[in-house]
């Protein structure tokens, strides 16, 4: 048996979106940001930037929606779904005509890191069984 898992920890790109399936399942996208600054060679601070599409089934895509807003801070557990035409991350170009990539996650289990008093979150993560994740063909994007 092969299995994958990812964790990124982000901030929220802007408000979560709920959709429901055609058959009744509740799914919620955000996107994630995940920074990291560095020097490199020359001394020159490097900023960058990896977005991640975060769609989160069932009861835990209903508490995302509820709780999380834009800025918000998560620790995200999820399996990475490839671009179905090329089997990597989903490439797009920018307004100026540069390339830029993003990575499709499906949520196994996730963190709200940010103060509480922030966005009203529970302390608790939300976990479900990955029973509960439907399959791919399901997705309605």
């Amino acid at each position: 048996m092969d299995y994958q898992k990812m964790i990124i920890i982000g901030n929220l790109g802007k408000d979560p979106e709920m959709r429901y399936t055609p058959t009744g399942n509740p799914v919620t996208q955000f996107s994630v940001a995940v920074n990291r600054q560095y020097s490199n060679g020359q001394g020159e601070l490097v900023k960058e930037i990896t977005w991640f599409n975060v769609s989160a089934w069932g009861k835990r895509g209903e508490v995302c929606k509820q709780y999380l807003r834009k800025g918000s801070k998560v620790m995200v557990e999820g399996r990475m779904i490839p671009d179905r035409q090329t089997g990597g991350p989903r490439i797009w170009s920018r307004q100026d005509g540069s390339a830029g990539a993003s990575f499709d996650l499906i949520v196994l289990d996730i963190r709200f890191l940010s103060a509480r008093q922030e966005n009203n979150v529970p302390e608790h993560s939300i976990e479900e069984s990955m029973d509960s994740i439907p399959p791919e063909d399901d997705i309605p994007f």
